[in-house]
């Protein structure tokens, strides 16, 4: 691999690794308004909806997380 498609593929780890980043920050908020739930709501369709919107947030982010390995390796 040459040195501009290296440079390039770096580019796009740091794109993904500020992506896990922003993705988990949202994941972060989204997981902290499910816990500050009082339980009855927590239970309740909107709970349940936050509860799957930071479970769905953080697979995200690992997938982000995963791009960026996969893209690493591709140049070492």
């Amino acid at each position: 691999m040459n040195k501009q498609r290296r440079a390039e593929i770096q580019k796009l780890i740091d794109r993904a690794e500020e992506l896990n980043q922003d993705i988990l920050a949202i994941q972060d908020e989204e997981q902290e308004y499910y816990d500050n739930m009082p339980e009855g709501i927590q239970s309740s369709e909107k709970g349940e909806l936050a509860e799957t919107a930071a479970s769905l947030l953080e697979q995200a982010a690992d997938s982000a997380s995963e791009i960026s390995q996969y893209l690493e390796d591709a140049i070492q």
